[in-house]
């Protein structure tokens, strides 16, 4: 938990760009009968290791993806990428869904699916192997995928926790 805190960046100066993963229309049931919303599932990164996710819910389509922008804009993280790939082999879960990440070599691409495609082209990912186990719910799908990009470390984090040298962490 206390790692995740530290990976939190504020988005002051970052271009982000945003993509929408999906769109839902959401009814309230009153007694004056049906009303209808929408909720918006949207996804901003720099394309260079900052990544955030955001729910925007709203009567028209256009405010509910405002809404999400802002929304993921406050939800910002940094993962580390090394050479255009994620560090280590990570799973992440939240709520019913549980993704895996692997790294992969140049020129594999982005084998992954919707909600996770979009996190991982947003964090700036361009080979990896991804996996979605269990429940395909987007909202589940892209909370679990920033779960297993937050848990990255790459090497010189890993000798700065154990507080040794970079020599020890590949040869010790």
């Amino acid at each position: 938990m206390a790692e995740q805190v530290m990976n939190r960046v504020k988005a002051v100066d970052i271009e982000l760009k945003d993509k929408l993963v999906s769109v839902n229309r959401v009814t309230k049931v009153t007694k004056g009968g049906r009303t209808f919303s929408f909720s918006a599932i949207i996804v901003v990164g720099d394309e260079n290791g900052i990544v955030g996710h955001g729910l925007g819910k709203a009567k028209e389509i256009t405010e509910a993806i405002a809404k999400g922008i802002d929304d993921a804009k406050k939800n910002l993280i940094k993962v580390p990428i090394l050479r255009g790939t994620v560090p280590h082999t990570q799973k992440g879960k939240f709520g019913g869904a549980q993704v895996l990440l692997k790294p992969a070599t140049p020129g594999t691409g982005v084998i992954a699916g919707g909600a996770m495609r979009a996190v991982l082209e947003s964090v700036g990912v361009h080979n990896v192997l991804a996996k979605s186990q269990g429940s395909s719910n987007p909202h589940n799908v892209v909370k679990a995928t920033i779960d297993a990009l937050s848990k990255m470390r790459d090497a010189i984090a890993v000798a700065k926790q154990r507080g040794i040298s970079m020599d020890k962490v590949f040869n010790g």
